[in-house]
């Protein structure tokens, strides 16, 4: 397929590298000499703008860090005006689901399809996708996704991509303030952090959250290496709750030991 990519960062130079490894063609937007270095040695082309890397493609990927970054791309670029109408476009930013539908209103094809999991796990192919968007959108889109993504997690309409992903990531900044409350309980049982963070992984305790920060090898190395992307997104959940006159319950002292306050 003729790929458009435009956020070719720590997680999209690997996208884009598992993308021409798979037999893609890719023109990948590059704003800084350090990124079309990338780009070119993944083995994609360089353009200068998004309008430009939509040009002729059939699917376009939307990397880039936040919900408005994603709507000045897309709605403020001129992308959408040189891609074809026929192709699809792939958001992979974590963020609100308005920006989902209020791209596919202007009668473009739109999955969201926010990521779960690291760099690392792009590399292998094996990185996680909550895909929404009607059933002809994810066809189009499935070729791309299967370079890098397994699985691909279909989970209904355009939107529920974010919703899930936003449920997920506010469920993990609990975990993670749950195990930065554990380590500080065992502080004051006299135990280093080292040892309980060597246990914790065998028990019946760990889970995700324990055993990234383990890997990391304290609870602030974890949290200062997420901490950006997870306030991000909790913002975005903690909102989108506030705006259905509701919060985000028990989970919201997890976080705040997490992250900090809102």
């Amino acid at each position: 397929m003729r790929i458009g990519f435009v956020g070719a960062g720590r997680m999209g130079v690997p996208m884009i590298r598992r993308l021409v490894t798979a037999g893609h063609s890719v023109r990948a937007v590059g704003r800084n000499p350090a990124g079309r270095e990338a780009i070119s040695a993944a083995g994609a082309t360089t353009v200068g703008s998004a309008a430009e890397a939509g040009e002729n493609a059939e699917a376009v990927v939307i990397c880039v860090f936040t919900d408005d970054q994603v709507r000045e791309v897309c709605l403020g670029s001129g992308l959408l005006d040189t891609m074809p109408h026929d192709s699809v476009l792939i958001l992979h930013t974590t963020g609100s689901p308005d920006t989902a539908t209020a791209i596919a209103a202007t009668g473009r094809r739109v999955v969201d399809a926010p990521v779960s999991g690291g760099p690392h796990n792009i590399a292998d192919g094996a990185i996680t996708v909550f895909l929404g968007g009607d059933t002809e959108a994810v066809e189009r889109a499935r070729p791309v996704l299967s370079a890098y993504a397994d699985p691909v997690l279909p989970v209904g309409a355009l939107g529920n991509g974010q919703r899930v992903k936003l449920v997920n990531n506010a469920l993990f900044a609990a975990q993670i303030g749950l195990v930065t409350e554990a380590v500080r309980l065992a502080g004051q049982l006299g135990l280093a952090e080292s040892e309980v963070l060597a246990a914790l992984p065998h028990a019946s305790s760990s889970s995700r959250a324990v055993l990234s920060v383990a890997a990391k090898g304290s609870v602030a190395a974890f949290s200062e290496s997420v901490a950006d992307f997870l306030r991000k997104d909790v913002a975005v959940a903690r909102d989108l709750a506030d705006r259905l006159g509701s919060d985000l319950g028990l989970l919201d002292p997890a976080i705040r030991a997490a992250v900090g306050p809102a």
